[in-house]
């Protein structure tokens, strides 16, 4: 027992974080959902036109009195309690600014929506780590002053104003890609060219929201790394600036990497709503924008809950991966 605890002395304390954190995840969504129905409730909305949509115009005034009066008497916990039942049966309402069932709501939109975020995250760390070991590895250079700044700069910028500026350079006044959506308009099929076209923008533009979040934080990790004692000792030393870099700026500049990844995916959430809706994506960011507006409170619920569970993945994954790169954490933490 205690050799294979020496072979293997993060895999206690991983397989803990993994159970513990998958534990408390149902807690939080019930925690979550019911502040979100005593919210709903203190709104002041009309919750049975909400609930109904389009169908209350075509009702009497008396019945739609008496469903007033019920609404009212039932309390959040128990529009709460009754929500979770039928969710846990598979039922979570039918849309009403979709006007389709909840469920295939999102199956629809959820694809959409995590290509989308998966691609710009992609292209954010592989950016961030360009740009910020260019500047790092050269502190004090023309690259770093000018990294620094436009990182700065973009980092400032609002990314509905990314992309409202992003639209009129490349497919107003350029004219090289299409304006929004995700297919081209009278299309009856789903081509991967045009796909791939139509998320050139939105990607690029979510992608460019987070960059600065990377690039930075690899570019003071990379500073101070070089800076260090052991890097110092090589040099003088004669050991190559290649080989020094490999082994005493990667690792540290990975570490803060993995810490703010984990930090940005509610950031990169929200910004998936902003870019959705500015280019017509097709994702449950702009479901959720709508559902808000329209008072379509079934796709906000089950939107909420769709949000907390990936916010809790996301932090669960970058703390594993923040153990991985570095052991000693976990065995600190046990």
């Amino acid at each position: 027992m205690r050799l294979r605890d020496r072979l293997h002395p993060s895999r206690p304390p991983l397989t803990g974080l993994l159970v513990g954190r998958l534990l408390l995840l149902p807690v939080l969504v019930a925690v979550v959902t019911l502040v979100m129905f005593a919210l709903a409730q203190r709104t002041p909305f009309d919750p049975v036109l909400a609930s109904l949509g389009e169908r209350a115009l075509t009702m009497d005034g008396p019945t739609l009195e008496a469903m007033r009066a019920r609404a009212a008497d039932t309390g959040a916990v128990q529009q709460w309690a009754a929500w979770w039942g039928n969710a846990l049966q598979g039922d979570l309402g039918v849309s009403s600014s979709q006007r389709s069932p909840v469920a295939t709501v999102i199956a629809q939109r959820l694809p959409w929506t995590v290509g989308l975020m998966s691609a710009a995250l992609v292209l954010a760390v592989l950016g961030g780590v360009l740009v910020g070991g260019l500047a790092g590895t050269r502190p004090g250079s023309w690259a770093d002053r000018v990294v620094g700044g436009g990182l700065l700069t973009l980092q400032a910028a609002p990314p509905f104003w990314v992309g409202l500026v992003a639209v009129w350079v490349f497919a107003v006044w350029l004219g090289w890609l299409p304006t929004g959506g995700a297919t081209s308009p009278g299309s009856g099929t789903v081509e991967p060219l045009d796909v791939l076209q139509h998320a050139v923008l939105p990607v690029l533009v979510l992608a460019l929201s987070q960059l600065p979040w990377f690039g930075l934080v690899v570019r003071d990790a990379t500073r101070d790394a070089l800076a260090g004692v052991p890097v110092r000792a090589g040099w003088a030393r004669g050991i190559p600036t290649s080989r020094l870099l490999r082994q005493h700026a990667v690792r540290p500049a990975l570490l803060p990497l993995v810490t703010v990844l984990g930090v940005r995916v509610p950031e990169l959430i929200t910004g998936a709503v902003l870019v959705e809706t500015v280019f017509s994506w097709p994702g449950v960011a702009s479901a959720t924008v709508d559902s808000a507006l329209r008072l379509d409170f079934p796709l906000l619920a089950a939107l909420t809950v769709l949000t907390t569970v990936l916010v809790v993945l996301g932090n669960l994954a970058a703390d594993v991966a923040y153990r991985l790169v570095d052991p000693r954490v976990g065995r600190r933490d046990g």
